[in-house]
């Protein structure tokens, strides 16, 4: 009961700040606003509770990003960061505050949905060997968040990582951005139909199953992609697949409309920029690269890679009611380095 309490109080409060949400406005707006909602949410904290969210700027703890459960084998948590569920409800608002900075509106519908996904997983495994509570995800701050110097903050927890690097007053990196969905599509009780994150799914199927047979030859992988690597920098090597110089135009525009399932789940101006680094490098030279099959069910992974970015998906696996193919991962990074590192080893 503790737990669906909680999880309605959070879904509350969501909607209470998804009210709020108004358009991004076209500028560089994004920095002072992480900036301000950063600033907002330290200054509801206690010097206790200060000292579990805000780490160095320098804290190893900043480049160690996670998307699986963490805890220990007593079922206490081991992700850093201060959770949800431990805040009061100005503090929550305030942490969701700092996670609508960071999202576009849809972005953040997203991010809670992932969120909420949590009560489901609960409700199906029945007291499993994992902790499923949509409390647990942590707000970390690295630095001291202003419009000088570096910082950066994570919004984290299962099948959802948002982490963003800032200098000077400028978002320095938005990468990784990992959002995830378990179930993928929920398939039965009160919230039967819902997906979290469809876009990057349909869409890329869509793309595979449009290319000619010389299309195919070319994106068709022998064997599944394996899953996303929490590192600091891509270790894929050389893009695979069919480049978008050999796609028709109706083909591109759905490909261009896959990179937007991606960086729209940032804010706009962000979104443009990303676009810009895509279209610099060459869209020519994005590669999409598929495994598996299109059809409910089959399990299926793929690659977009560019000379600037990789974005990474498999649906692999059942999910915990066993329906199979109903488990995304879906990852948008920098390559070489995300966390705006420079390049080297």
């Amino acid at each position: 009961m503790k737990l669906i309490r909680l999880g309605l109080a959070v879904v509350a409060l969501i909607a209470v700040v998804g009210i709020a949400y108004v358009a991004q406005v076209a500028g560089p707006v994004a920095a002072p606003a992480m900036a301000e909602a950063a600033q907002t949410f330290l200054a509801s904290l206690s010097a206790e509770e200060k000292a579990v969210a805000q780490m160095p700027f320098e804290s190893p703890e900043r480049l160690a990003w996670y998307f699986v459960p963490r805890q220990d084998n007593q079922k206490r948590p081991t992700r850093k960061g201060l959770r949800l569920e431990v805040m009061t409800a100005a503090q929550r608002e305030a942490a969701l505050g700092l996670l609508k900075s960071g999202t576009s509106a849809g972005g953040y519908d997203k991010a809670v949905t992932i969120m909420s996904l949590e009560s489901i997983l609960n409700e199906l495994e029945k007291g499993g060997a994992n902790v499923r509570n949509p409390g647990w995800y942590f707000v970390s701050i690295f630095g001291t968040p202003g419009r000088t110097g570096k910082w950066g903050w994570r919004i984290e927890g299962h099948h959802l990582s948002i982490n963003y690097t800032l200098e000077d007053g400028q978002v320095k990196d938005v990468t990784p951005a990992f959002f995830g969905a378990n179930p993928a599509t929920v398939m039965a009780g009160p919230r039967q139909g819902l997906r979290a994150i469809p876009d990057c799914d349909d869409l890329a199927r869509d793309l595979f199953r449009s290319l000619n047979a010389d299309q195919q030859a070319l994106a068709k992988q022998a064997n599944l992609f394996p899953e996303v690597e929490n590192n600091t920098g891509f270790r894929g090597g050389e893009p695979k697949g069919v480049p978008a110089a050999k796609l028709n135009e109706a083909q591109r525009a759905t490909l261009v409309k896959l990179i937007h399932a991606y960086i729209d789940r940032l804010p706009e101006e962000i979104a443009r920029t990303e676009l810009a680094r895509v279209e610099q490098a060459g869209l020519d030279k994005v590669h999409f690269a598929f495994a598996g099959g299109t059809n409910q069910g089959e399990r299926h992974t793929y690659r977009l890679q560019g000379p600037s970015f990789v974005a990474e998906f498999l649906n692999q696996q059942a999910d915990s009611a066993n329906n199979p193919a109903n488990h995304i991962h879906s990852v948008w990074r920098h390559i070489p380095k995300d966390f705006g590192l420079p390049v080297g080893p």
